[in-house]
């Protein structure tokens, strides 16, 4: 699992992103795993991650995820 990318919004839309993931996936390959996740949210604000995602192939898994505040 990947579990934090980040890029400075000031630097997105450079490659920056699909360049770290594609870096890891590459290491993941290496390493012998065959299956990597990432999760992000579904708001605007993670709009661009989520295009990063895709763009490197990531595919959309549905899933129903619940919460309950105690």
């Amino acid at each position: 699992m990947l579990d934090m990318v980040a890029v400075d919004p000031d630097f997105q839309g450079r490659g920056i992103g699909s360049a770290l993931i594609e870096f890891a996936l590459a290491w993941m390959k290496d390493a012998g795993m065959s299956i990597a996740m990432v999760e992000t949210g579904g708001d605007a604000g993670h709009a661009p991650a989520r295009h990063t995602y895709e763009k490197v192939g990531f595919e959309l898994f549905p899933v129903a995820r619940y919460f309950k505040k105690l």
